[in-house]
């Protein structure tokens, strides 16, 4: 029932044209409206977007394939909202997830609801180049998490991010940057956070997680954000560099992934350890190239959990290790680009997991930048130097 009177909201507003307010932007990409304020009070934009995705899989056995395996679905179907409240300087963002993807994960914690909500922040800047925010949204993690999943130069993330990433969660981050010289930019960013994810509502069961990131940009800015759009979308016509470094920790953690992953759960409450995880990443763009490497090292205090004995294993251990992913592509003139990814992951002996390795290519032809894009990639998969897997995807994503 909320969803549906969501939706009706966002139809309402779609048709809605007040004498208080004013089209200012309809143009594809940028929104399906975008009003202000006669007196310049608040304004709002509204973005919808969908991605369309194709698997095919085949498992491979001494050297064999076996037979494909497909899979179609919606990857990812948002609404999107954002604007400012009051003053420039407090700003807003609110995005919603209506894919079986986007909203899985309900359980007691969430109260076994949907977990529609993704994001649901404002963003308040203070004081010069100070910015407060709270809420829900992601982490100043690592770079490829941050990017937007429209804004990627693959079909989706790499294996790093999806056994590494620490992901969205509540609290409340500062957000602060300067210059030395006329380009050297530095931007730093902390947050404290409640440290079980997106949409928790049973909560807190552990202690709070602590998150820091220093990100440096040498020769300054990216073309429109460029630092964190994949792609050689904007040629850049002198070489941009940026590099980040991230430090989180979370204290009395219970799940398995940091702030994501399955509840450690005992035989008479949850488990709990101190978990750190360590990022650094950089982003290069010049002209027609772009690079973007991450490493990620996660640890934890007692990675094994134990019933309260202190000896006896609930089966669930901390996904500790390392990985590193590695990604290159170059953009012709007619906005196709081929790319290349490597990727590792290398768990610590404990994970009982044997060294996971990914190969990938990727094709994409972008029609309007991110906003209208077809993407396929091929991955050849091998676990401790054995193959294991080839995936083929395809994916089309429109963003209005």
């Amino acid at each position: 029932m909320k969803l549906k009177v969501s939706l009706a909201t966002v139809f309402l507003l779609l048709a809605f044209k007040g004498s208080s307010q004013e089209v200012t932007n309809t143009k594809f990409g940028k929104g399906v409206f975008n009003v202000i304020a006669k007196d310049s009070s608040w304004s709002m934009k509204f973005a919808a977007r969908m991605q369309f995705l194709s698997t095919t899989q085949w498992d491979i056995v001494d050297d064999n394939f076996g037979k494909a395996q497909s899979n179609f679905l919606v990857r990812r179907a948002r609404l999107k909202f954002g604007g400012f409240a009051y003053s420039p300087k407090l700003q807003y963002k609110i995005e919603l997830g209506l894919s079986n993807r986007d909203i899985s994960g309900a359980s007691e914690f969430t109260s076994n609801a949907p977990r529609y909500i993704l994001d649901a922040v404002i963003k308040w800047n203070f004081y010069k180049n100070f910015t407060l925010w709270a809420g829900q949204t992601k982490l100043p993690g690592n770079r490829e998490r941050v990017i937007s999943s429209g804004n990627l130069q693959f079909v989706d993330r790499s294996r790093l991010n999806s056994r590494f990433n620490i992901d969205r969660d509540l609290g409340l981050q500062l957000r602060h940057h300067f210059k030395i010289g006329k380009q050297f930019l530095i931007k730093e960013a902390f947050a404290v956070s409640q440290g079980e994810g997106r949409n928790v509502t049973s909560g807190n069961l552990g202690g709070h997680q602590y998150t820091s990131r220093l990100e440096i940009l040498p020769f300054g800015n990216f073309l429109s954000k460029g630092d964190y759009i994949g792609s050689a979308i904007k040629r850049e016509e002198t070489p941009k560099l940026a590099l980040g470094f991230t430090y989180d920790y979370n204290k009395d953690a219970v799940k398995t992934r940091s702030n994501l992953g399955d509840y450690m759960v005992t035989d008479t409450g949850f488990y709990t350890t101190d978990i750190t995880t360590f990022f650094a990443d950089a982003m290069f763009k010049y002209k027609s190239f772009s690079f973007m490497g991450e490493f990620a090292h996660r640890d934890a205090e007692d990675a094994v959990a134990v019933q309260e004995d202190g000896i006896t294993p609930t089966g669930d251990v901390v996904n500790v290790g390392n990985a590193l992913s590695l990604q290159a592509g170059h953009m012709f003139k007619n906005n196709w680009e081929l790319a290349g990814r490597y990727t590792s992951i290398n768990y610590d002996a404990i994970v009982n997991a044997a060294l996971e390795e990914r190969y990938t290519i990727g094709l994409s032809k972008f029609i309007v930048g991110h906003k209208l894009k077809v993407q396929t990639d091929l991955t050849y998969i091998t676990e401790a130097g054995i193959a294991r897997d080839l995936v083929y995807r395809l994916q089309f994503d429109i963003h209005f």
